[in-house]
């Protein structure tokens, strides 16, 4: 896509969302009448999502040549994203003890659906197995990331030991995953209207703006908590683009059709098409757009990692739960963990918030406190998940690249033996 068909569609994209807010906040619930256009566009999104990351993983990693880089680039990519997960958790942990925002919360108005109540405990094993799945073909069709990154991880690593056998194979997912991004930005055009009806509709199932602001406003500082403390969390990421990728707040006027989309969709899976394109509009090595952007998607949480931690303190603090230094250790360690473990598992986040709230011993009632504003904040941490996976990309191609010019310059300055 062009610069000036870009600069045009985020002005659009941008224009839908405010539209949508304030049509949401006015008319309320007549603005149902349109959520099947939101549900359309963002149904359009999901069934690239499972294409488009096969091809991108296999046809990036057999693009390293040599298999042995794989083992430096995920090491690198694994990394980035538990080290920006953990600083998120203490930022959360950092804001929502300055803040207080549970104290003095009024209990009564806690009311937990027995889907969460009778929620079954998830242990270790069960997030590691639910990394491989044994019908690849089922996992696809419910669209389950992470078992079918590892299926592309496994593949392409196959394919590359092939050689020539090899080559038609890997031509075929690099023709496939340039036709996927071909149809995202057939796709970007209809944006502005699918995220218009999805935040307009979202504000009207909220019951319009006099409902929501009286939802707002009986939890209000915890969502001052959250919102401030993803701010602080999104400058910590533009400083590491900034001092480790080296790249400059372009970067970010770029990345802001899929930040927006990602807000109006409150889904990181399904804005990945959008994002692997302004990734790669932006200049990014191929290599890392197609393997770094479908596993962060999909372990990378930075905004709901601290949107955990937040909540947890903010349950303790309502019930008058004083938690020790020790206990919101455990709070970091579980919630860094449980947002990079558990993406495989259905109902990912309620899953993540149960795991946390039961290390330290939290009544999982609580949950039923954050309920009426989850779904206004779901959308700016899923904004954020999203930015932290864009400077990934970017942290990485950096990586990548003076890796490989150092490796050549060597090979040129290498002494050349002739015969005598």
């Amino acid at each position: 896509m062009n610069h000036r068909h870009a600069l045009i569609l985020l002005i659009l994209i941008a224009t839908a969302v405010i539209l949508g807010a304030l049509s949401g906040w006015l008319w309320g619930p007549a603005m149902l009448e349109i959520e099947w256009l939101g549900h359309l566009f963002l149904n359009t999104l999901k069934m690239m999502i499972v294409p488009l990351i096969i091809a991108a993983v296999i046809s990036g990693i057999a693009s390293l040549g040599d298999i042995r880089k794989l083992g430096r680039i995920g090491f690198s990519t694994v990394a980035y994203y538990a080290s920006t997960t953990a600083v998120a958790v203490v930022i959360g942990l950092i804001m929502v003890n300055l803040i207080q925002p549970g104290a003095g919360i009024d209990l009564s108005s806690a009311t937990t659906p027995e889907r969460i109540l009778n929620k079954e405990p998830v242990a270790i094993s069960d997030i590691l197995l639910s990394m491989v799945d044994p019908n690849i073909v089922s996992a696809a069709a419910e669209t389950r990331i992470l078992p079918l990154i590892v299926f592309a991880i496994l593949f392409a690593a196959a394919l590359s030991t092939l050689g020539t056998i090899g080559r038609p194979v890997l031509a075929f997912f690099n023709g496939v995953n340039e036709a996927m991004m071909k149809m995202v930005i057939w796709l970007m055009y209809l944006a502005p209207l699918g995220i218009f009806a999805l935040v307009a509709s979202r504000l009207g199932k909220a019951g319009g703006g006099d409902a929501f602001f009286a939802q707002l406003s009986a939890v209000g500082w915890h969502v001052v908590t959250v919102i401030s403390g993803l701010a602080v969390h999104f400058l910590f990421l533009l400083l590491v683009l900034i001092f480790i990728a080296k790249r400059g707040p372009e970067y970010l006027i770029s990345m802001m059709r899929a930040l927006l989309t990602a807000f109006g969709t409150a889904s990181s899976s399904a804005t990945l098409p959008l994002t692997m394109e302004c990734v790669r509009e932006s200049g990014v090595d191929q290599r890392a757009v197609r393997f770094v952007l479908p596993l962060g998607s999909t372990i990378n949480m930075d905004g709901t990692a601290l949107y955990e931690a937040a909540a947890a303190m903010f349950i303790a603090q309502a019930y008058g739960i004083d938690l020790s230094m020790g206990q919101q250790a455990i709070i970091f360690v579980t919630a860094t963990l449980a947002a990079i473990g558990a993406a495989g598992i259905p109902e990912a986040g309620l899953v993540t918030m149960v795991i946390v709230l039961s290390a330290v011993g939290l009544p999982i009632d609580g949950i039923g406190l954050l309920l009426a504003v989850d779904w206004f904040l779901d959308r700016f941490r899923t904004a954020i998940n999203v930015w932290g996976d864009s400077v990934g990309a970017a942290v990485i191609s950096r990586i990548i690249q003076p890796t490989e010019e150092s490796t050549l310059a060597a090979a040129q300055q290498r002494p050349t033996i002739t015969d005598s």
